[in-house]
């Protein structure tokens, strides 16, 4: 009986995860890291299965270099939803590939050090994904509000996924030293392999938030806008323009519509409110919804593509936070006799 261990048929639906990403049809370009992201991780899996299962000892001369694509990658998808880098294409490619080019130079020279090396990319790039999503959902300025918030929560566990591969790392490390490697088998094929279908799955589910292609960043304004102004100057894009119907809305698009900056909306609608602009926009989007609901015979979906969402889970998710019940039950309890 053929054996097939369980990191090829990791592989093999990595491989198809891959495929289903690069032919969705949604108008918009890809995230190209977020990509590869699924794409290395497929490899990785498959050389894990190689190595383990078939005792090919060749690969750990490649598992180290593809292991420290990992990370610079998926800080690279994030990236593409956070903010533009205003680095040439070249360079941005340059910098986040010293890491492989790194482990591989210690390959030659110090193999002594690899892990220690790859435990400090992981935690780092971690540390650099958590930082940059410190805002909450409003970081992910380049995403459509109506997917933000599942973005922000698959590049949490992304993030966690690497912290989780760092310790995996330790953890052989110290086997290695206190036990001669005994368990080291079990924690790579195991612990590396969560960690990288946890990683894979993030990637595939952050890269579903668009990233459309912008024009240039509204320049800040020489004069700092009172909280109060900006909150009006939004409020008449929605109430006048209705701009929250677009489901491609994003804090980018939103500022360019307003002429502010990014960051003046964000923190004027956080300080006022106590809301992040998802939610704001999102509370426009269920008000007309629940008059749509009220006033139509509308279904459901249709009112739910009318005023800006796209998913079913998102728009009642949204209608529950800010109504406390179902959209067919706020039109049950419209419908009755007052």
């Amino acid at each position: 009986m053929v054996f097939i261990p369980l990191p090829f048929v990791v592989a093999i639906l990595l491989l198809v995860l891959v495929l289903a990403i690069a032919r969705r049809n949604d108008g918009e370009p890809a995230n190209l890291p977020f990509l590869f992201l699924v794409l290395v991780s497929a490899l990785q899996s498959l050389l894990l299965g190689l190595r383990w299962g078939y005792g090919v000892r060749e690969v750990m001369y490649v598992t180290p270099i593809t292991a420290a694509c990992v990370p610079p990658l998926a800080y690279r998808g994030v990236a593409r939803l956070v903010r533009r880098s205003h680095f040439p294409a070249w360079r941005r490619i340059g910098l986040h590939a010293l890491p492989a080019v790194g482990i591989a130079v210690l390959m030659a020279v110090w193999r002594e050090a690899i892990d220690g090396a790859l435990i400090l990319i992981f935690v780092g790039y971690a540390t650099k994904i958590l930082l940059l999503m410190r805002p909450g959902t409003d970081a992910l300025r380049l995403a459509p509000f109506e997917g933000a918030a599942p973005a922000y929560r698959a590049i949490v566990f992304a993030a966690a996924a690497l912290f989780l591969s760092s310790t995996v790392d330790l953890l052989v490390v110290l086997d290695q030293a206190w036990a001669y490697g005994r368990h080291t088998p079990e924690l790579i094929s195991i612990g590396n392999l969560a960690a990288l279908i946890i990683i894979a799955i993030a990637g595939a589910a952050a890269s579903r938030s668009r990233t459309p292609v912008e024009t240039a960043e509204v320049a800040p304004s020489s004069t700092v806008r009172q909280d109060d102004e900006t909150i009006g100057a939004i409020q008449a894009l929605m109430e006048t323009k209705r701009v929250y119907r677009d489901a491609d809305l994003n804090l980018d698009r939103l500022a360019r519509k307003a002429a502010i900056p990014v960051r003046q909306i964000s923190n004027a609608i956080n300080r006022a409110t106590g809301k992040n602009v998802s939610q704001y926009v999102n509370d426009y989007r269920i008000a007309e919804a629940c008059r749509l609901l009220t006033e139509t015979d509308k279904s459901v979906t249709e009112i739910m593509l009318d005023v800006g969402f796209l998913t079913k889970s998102n728009f009642n998710r949204e209608f529950r936070r800010v109504t406390d019940m179902t959209p067919l039950a706020w039109r049950g309890k419209a419908a009755r006799p007052r």
